[in-house]
């Protein structure tokens, strides 16, 4: 590491920008989670834990269902539809929440009823998932703050009306702010925002989701004005000349460079007066070949000040990204027992699956944690940071690597299958491996932790479910690419440049991450297509930069990928997805960013079914204890019906939507495949109750009180692979 490298700790940062607050002991929640469920993740310090007790270990076989809410969407009967990731609020027997089509809604809490509905007027700007909302109130002035495409909006919570204070017309834009001296326009490029933002008095801080191609927006994390929607503050997470950090990039890397943002979600320290947030990789994944160094604040923890801005602390999980290793949820804010003394702490959980428990005063570990060479043969022209850091405590929630002894033994088939694929790429013997042309198994893309988080208790015992899963990887360079797709049509390059990274160059998809295309004709037409490669939809990407011959030539492909081309058609010049129209590629690139390589084959590792090519467990619930760092237990989450009736123990599933713990002894998750709600016993990890959904709930689930009935509730949209549900179910002691 150098020394420049060197300067950027945790604990000299704190001191050098800022006297650190004193420290006390704080609860385990802070907010009035209780009766109501006022924020997302329960409280702004989102611990996702409840002290209601009415329904526990006990009793819980009687849940039953107490009422669903049908949000009359993704009912289309050629299966369309769109994901629903919300996780409500709950504000005084009123539970407010969004559709699958991002519409905003108030029901009764105690019995579904709908008492309004919001429709935006711009939800084709950008069709984003939306994982929940945020409530403000002061006096009679009580407002709901939601996010559609690049919209903020703030509605009134009592009659489902824009607030006409607010910004323009109740509506912020969220390019705001993101634009500080780049010398280009910022207005074209995605930006929108998947998860809430959190509130520190009247001003509400917020991340954004953007590209992740050269044409990636900044970042930045901002704050603006409840009342007014006026920008108070930004946090340059790539920072500006002069700012600390800036001399950890290429000099002006922030007019070219985007990314290093937050879409996990934050934390709020209100006595402290401090907000808590990670940030995910810079722009483009996989190759930073123009962006050389240790890239602060991409891939960090962060603590800065909830009333100006400016940075506390930071704590680097990985240098100089090539893997895309964001930090994927929000952090924990808690108190535990640590060498006998009470500490608060920030926990973060990752990607790849580690675990961080930082002092929430310095961003010191309080575990161990080993800085470790690295290999650095990286493809030409890049710059692999030299070390890396390994946590020793708590062990990573999920495999780090992958060897002969983890491959399938689901059947001879399917282990002959994986094998094979696996003697052809680079041994992934280590995960910060660098991609090449070869091809590499790398973890910690829908491995370890996702989006949902995680849940503490008040003893300090920390719920997180866990994906097992690997992906194959292979680069090209950007000329190489151009030379193969030169004898394509125009429809079949710009779908190989802008599309295949996800559906795969035979449009199969990857099973529960991105849909099978070779049907997309039963049901689309050319128009729906063109307009879904326009606005995106859940985790794809809008694509506003092609054109709409650009975009009708792809929705012709996938109609009729048989055909040949027209005659005297030709596919130069072909652009890269996130590029713009008229980029050039050059040695000296400017906005949009080209890099000198991109992504050939990007596909999750499986076998000849779909099946993960890894032993099970593929996914899994974890307890650990923070106080000593080990874990209490662990177990399979999710199961795979079709292998179930052939008596294959429990294999666990990917899981997206995060646990809730209660005082009743309890640890409630859905999050899987197979559609269920499930209960376990939060000190032992034996599964009590579970309940078949009327669709997958990828969601994360809620519970309050409605005049002294206790309710659970929990969005179920479906998707991933299984059918699209509209419905919210809300379950209560029969």
């Amino acid at each position: 590491m150098t020394k420049k490298a060197l300067l950027y700790t945790p604990v000299i940062v704190a001191a050098m920008v800022a006297a650190v607050c004193c420290r006390g002991k704080h609860p385990v929640y802070d907010g009035s989670v209780g009766a109501d469920w006022p924020a997302y993740g329960g409280n702004k310090a989102g611990n996702r834990y409840s002290p209601l007790d009415q329904i526990n270990g006990s009793n819980v076989r009687r849940l039953t269902v107490a009422w669903t809410f049908d949000t009359g969407e993704n009912n289309d009967s050629t299966g369309r539809g769109h994901e629903m990731q919300c996780q409500p609020i709950v504000i005084d027997g009123v539970l407010y929440g969004t559709t699958p089509e991002l519409n905003l809604f108030a029901v009764n809490a105690a019995n579904g009823k709908l008492l309004w509905k919001f429709s935006t007027p711009y939800i084709r700007q950008r069709f984003n998932t939306n994982r929940g909302v945020v409530y403000w109130e002061q006096g009679a002035d009580k407002r709901i703050l939601y996010s559609t495409g690049s919209s903020l909006y703030a509605i009134n919570s009592v009659t489902g009306k824009p607030v006409a204070g607010f910004g323009k017309a109740g509506v912020v834009d969220l390019h705001e702010g993101l634009g500080d001296g780049l010398g280009h326009d910022v207005q074209g490029l995605m930006v929108t925002a998947t998860t809430p933002g959190v509130l520190y008095r009247n001003t509400l801080i917020v991340g954004s989701s953007v590209s992740e191609g050269g044409d990636a927006a900044p970042g930045h994390v901002r704050a603006f004005d409840v009342v007014t929607g006026n920008l108070k503050w930004v946090f340059h997470t790539i920072p500006l000349p002069g700012e600390p950090g800036y001399d950890t990039w290429p000099k002006d890397a922030y007019r070219k460079i985007g990314g290093a943002n937050c879409w996990g979600g934050l934390a709020v320290d209100e006595q402290r007066g401090v907000v808590y947030f990670g940030t995910g990789s810079p722009s483009s994944d996989f190759y930073g070949g123009a962006r050389a160094g240790q890239n602060l604040y991409a891939n960090c923890i962060v603590a800065v000040d909830a009333a100006t801005g400016r940075l506390r602390w930071f704590y680097q999980t990985v240098h100089h990204d090539l893997w895309d290793r964001d930090i994927p949820c929000p952090p924990n804010l808690v108190t535990i027992k640590h060498e006998g003394k009470m500490v608060d702490v920030v926990v973060q959980t990752t990607k790849d699956g580690e675990v961080y428990v930082l002092d929430r005063d310095s961003g010191r570990s309080l575990f161990p944690v080993e800085e470790r060479p690295v290999p650095t043969d990286g493809l030409p022209g890049e710059h692999p940071w030299a070390v890396q850091r390994y946590p020793q405590k708590p062990a990573p929630l999920s495999r780090q690597v992958l060897t002969d002894s983890d491959l399938t033994d689901l059947t001879p088939e399917a282990h002959a299958f994986v094998e094979k694929r696996f003697r052809q790429l680079r041994r992934p013997y280590n995960k910060f491996l660098p991609p090449d042309e070869a091809g590499t198994l790398l973890p910690g893309y829908s491995g370890g932790a996702e989006w949902g988080g995680n849940a503490v208790d008040p003893d300090g015992v920390f719920f997180q479910n866990a994906n097992e899963a690997f992906w194959d990887l292979q680069m090209i360079t950007l000329a190489a690419w151009r030379k193969e797709l030169a004898s394509l049509s125009q429809g079949h390059s710009l779908y190989v440049t802008n599309c295949s990274a996800c559906h795969g160059a035979d449009r199969k998809g990857s099973p529960g991450q991105y849909p099978d295309l070779r049907q997309v004709g039963n049901g689309h037409s050319a128009e729906t297509i063109a307009a879904l490669i326009q606005s995106g939809n859940g985790k794809m990407p809008a694509f506003p930069q092609l054109s709409a011959a650009e975009r009708k030539a792809i929705a012709g492909f996938l109609l009729r990928p048989w055909a040949a081309p027209p005659p005297g058609e030709h596919s130069e010049p072909v652009r890269t997805a996130g590029t713009a129209p008229g980029a050039v590629h050059d040695s000296a690139p400017e906005f949009p960013y080209q890099p000198d390589y991109t992504i050939k084959v990007w596909r999750q590792f499986t076998d000849s079914n779909g099946y993960p090519g890894t032993r099970p467990p593929w996914g899994t619930l974890n307890a650990i204890d923070l106080n000593t760092g080990e874990y209490i237990w662990r177990v399979p989450l999710g199961e795979y019906p079709e292998l179930a009736r052939k008596g294959i123990p429990v294999t666990g599933t990917e899981s997206y939507g995060g646990p809730l713990v209660t005082a009743g002894g309890l640890v409630f998750i859905a999050g899987t495949r197979d559609g269920k709600l499930r209960a376990f016993d939060r000190k032992t990890g034996r599964l009590i109750w579970e309940y078949q959904l009327p669709a997958a709930g990828f969601a994360t689930p809620v519970t309050y009180t409605v005049e002294g009935r206790q309710y659970i509730a929990l969005a179920a949209g479906g998707g991933k692979g299984s059918r699209y549900g509209s419905k919210y179910v809300a379950f209560a002691l029969k």
